[in-house]
């Protein structure tokens, strides 16, 4: 069978898969295959069976490179031998260190590890400590596990630091040639509360063109956004690490930023009453929300204010109020933009693009950096209007570079694939909802479901099929469009003090700007730009969207956007990770106490449940719904059990006990206590007419699930003697410890 290539991904089971290079399909390797390798490392595979739906299974040929990062892990001593268990699950074996490997660190403490002997097919690694970071409870590791174990950069080179530290402190004469002066316009920053770095401004006003009856009227929005690329420039040590970085990543009282303090806080941040160097899209907006005109320019601007969101939603809301009175020189301003973002707002809707509306929550800490609180984060009116003023210059960006036929970054969106369309439309049928879709569906039609189903009991579980349907939006060169937002052509133009592909645009801009082309590969030479296309927006081409250019140059930005497309899913995990652990040690704080929530997804194996309180989610595991069978329904999306005809779907009210939380692999479980009564009660398909048998039912699932907790007393009590016996083993054959 043939031979492939590729990178291999554990499984906290024990088992992995490769990630083939030819991005074909997965190929998964047992618990036994996996005892050689480690997760990261890259092999040589042969495919050697296909499992009854197809997907492939293979051998390990040979090791073609070991995985050469720390590994970060917890420092164990038991009967006489060193280990580290690896924080990161998906490495499946402990670690043997010899005794005078161990760096003085203590048990229990996190350290870093460096392998000295990899894996085999009969012994464990053996490693030694490189780093030891400090207790688990120590304020902030959990960030120094996660920026680790995610591979996060997080130490800029001493050249960076150097070259960042020798850049002035404020802007110069030089700096200001060929700028436009917008220092007298009363552009403001509008972000939250805890925004530390400023990388955009707006400001509007009325626009009429004509006279008359015959006059039309709009307004002039400006977005002016922090001209980084000034100060970053191609092959120097600066734009090394931004470009390693790509993106910087946030956690809850920290952030890792892509530039250095003295650019993200400092010269590039539109701190309010300090000059900055900018880059600008002014546009021409009419009464429908169409962007009739456009163009960029580089300028020179200072804040008049930072706002905030909540002050600004204050004062749109009345603006008669104290917030109002404080900045009553900006109130006309503010309103205008009000009243663009109503105008954008209303094209969203002709375009049809997809708008649901979900709760996003925001994690409060205390000084020792530990969760104090959860709540909801509010979006207002604020949060809008400034969501649309960036898409409108990002729209602009997108179109300016593909008039000049440019090649560039996309941000693209992708619809629902065909296999995503087919489980969506099987989903609606079982729902008995009769909405058709197309075989390429447009994002009006999801938009349209969304809100002809907005307030059904089960709203938000229609959603989050809607939701899951979609793709995921990654950055490349190949213009396909953002389908959630329906664009033909977007990009991302707003953040690059914390995206890089958004400094790459500015950056082809700038070039197109000044008749000359920007070439990824160091834009060490430039040449001529073709026939300058107006700024003017065009209409979008039909058909084959990419770029002509030459192919080398045409791979290097594909390989750019596949690369910040993939350090933006490295942030996300990382940060989701740091999250998760902040839950969990919240959560140790509440185990046995009991809480309302509500069924956020139902899988094969049980239910996931949201408590309405402390926005925590965690796993009713399948053995905890009662003394029945559960079939998982895939079109419906539920768990129903056999004999009683109890349905879990998204949007079921339950109540719960925190009974168990795992730091280690940041679960927190669950067990049903009741259900919930009234129109919270759990919908079921068959119910018996006799209050009798109702509660004979409840008496027989109590047992069910005492029994249950009393099987799982007995199987920890078993497991506990497991791993002693386990442990002492392993003091005289090593080997014989597996996978954690």
């Amino acid at each position: 069978m043939s031979e492939v290539d590729g990178t291999v991904t554990g499984h906290r089971d024990g088992h992995g898969f490769v990630k083939r290079d030819d991005g074909e399909a997965d190929i998964y390797l047992s618990a036994q295959e996996m005892r050689a390798v480690l997760h990261g490392d890259r092999v040589r595979v042969r495919v050697v069976r296909y499992d009854r739906k197809g997907r492939p299974e293979g051998r390990v040929l040979d090791i073609v490179e070991r995985r050469r990062v720390p590994i970060i892990g917890r420092l164990l001593h038991e009967n006489g031998v060193w280990l580290v268990a690896p924080e990161d699950r998906r490495f499946g074996q402990d670690i043997i260190l010899p005794k005078n490997a161990t760096a003085n660190a203590t048990v229990g403490q996190v350290v870093a590890i460096e392998l000295t002997e990899p894996p085999s097919m009969y012994s464990q690694p053996v490693g030694r400590v490189t780093e030891v970071l400090g207790e688990i409870d120590d304020p902030g590791m959990e960030i120094e596990i996660a920026v680790r174990k995610f591979e996060v950069p997080h130490r800029f080179s001493p050249e960076t630091l150097a070259q960042a530290a020798a850049l002035p402190e404020r802007i110069r004469p030089v700096d200001r040639r060929q700028r436009i002066d917008l220092t007298d316009v009363p552009l403001v920053t509008i972000d939250g509360e805890d925004a530390r770095d400023f990388d955009d401004a707006v400001y509007c006003e009325p626009y009429k063109r004509g006279r008359g009856k015959a006059a039309v009227h709009g307004w002039r929005l400006v977005v002016a956004i922090a001209d980084v690329s000034h100060y970053v420039k191609p092959g120097e040590p600066l734009d090394a690490d931004a470009y390693e970085r790509a993106t910087s990543v946030y956690f809850p009282r920290r952030v890792i930023p892509m530039l250095p303090e003295k650019l993200s806080n400092g010269l590039c941040s539109l701190n309010p009453d300090e000059e900055r160097l900018c880059m600008v899209c002014d546009m021409v907006v009419d009464a429908g929300g169409d962007i009739e005109a456009y163009q960029f320019y580089p300028a020179v601007m200072r804040s008049h204010a930072r706002l905030t969101y909540t002050e600004v939603a204050a004062i749109l809301g009345n603006t008669r109020g104290g917030e109002a009175q404080r900045r009553g020189a900006l109130v006309p301003h503010l309103l205008n933009l009000h009243d663009v973002y109503r105008a954008l707002l209303k094209h969203r809707g002709t375009r049809g693009a997809v708008d649901f509306e979900t709760t996003e929550t925001q994690i409060i800490c205390d000084e020792r950096g530990r969760i104090e609180k959860i709540v909801p984060r509010t979006r207002t009116e604020a949060h809008r209007l400034i969501e649309e003023a960036m898409l409108a210059a990002n729209v602009c960006a997108a179109g300016f570079v593909e008039a000049h036929q440019h090649a560039a970054l996309y941000r693209v969106h992708e619809g629902p694939t065909p296999e995503k369309r087919l489980t969506l439309q099987n989903y609606l049928k079982a729902l008995g909802l009769g909405f058709p879709l197309s075989d390429e569906p447009r994002p009006g039609e999801l938009q349209a479901i969304a809100q002809a189903t907005k307030d059904r009991v089960d709203a938000a579980q229609i959603h989050a099929m809607l939701l899951r349907s979609m793709q995921q939006a990654i950055y490349t060169a190949t213009n396909s469009g953002h389908f959630g937002l329906a664009y033909e052509a977007y990009t991302h133009f707003t953040s690059p003090i914390r995206r890089y592909p958004d400094l790459l645009v500015h950056r082809v801009i700038k070039a197109l700007l000044h008749g000359r082309r920007y070439h990824l590969a160091g834009s060490a030479v430039d040449e001529p730009a073709a026939a300058a296309a107006p700024s003017r927006k065009t209409p979008a081409a039909k058909g084959d969207r990419r770029v002509a250019v030459p192919s080398h140059e045409a791979e290097l930005w594909e390989a750019a956007g596949a690369h910040c497309s993939a350090n933006e899913r490295r942030a996300d995990e990382a940060s989701r990770d740091v999250e998760a652990w902040l839950k969990c040690r919240f959560m140790r704080d509440h185990l046995g106490e009991e809480y309302a929530g509500t069924v956020s997804a139902a899988t094969g194996f049980g239910i996931f449940v949201t408590l309405d309180e402390l926005y925590v989610e965690g796993l009713v595991h399948i053995t905890e719904l009662g003394g029945e069978y559960f079939r998982f329904d895939e079109a419906r999306q539920e768990l129903r059990g056999e004999r009683s005809g109890v349905r879990y779907v998204v949007g079921s009210r339950v109540r719960v006990q925190v009974s168990r939380v795992d730091l280690d692999s940041r679960r927190i479980d669950f067990r049903i206590v009741r259900e919930e009564s009234g129109e919270a009660l759990l919908t079921r398909t068959r119910r018996t007419g006799a209050a009798e048998q109702e509660l004979a039912d409840v008496k027989v699932r109590d047992r069910a699930t005492k029994a249950a907790r009393a099987r799982a007393v007995a199987t920890k009590a078993t497991a506990g003697k497991t791993r002693a016996a386990r442990a002492k083993t392993s003091a005289t054959a090593p080997r014989g410890r597996k996978a954690r």
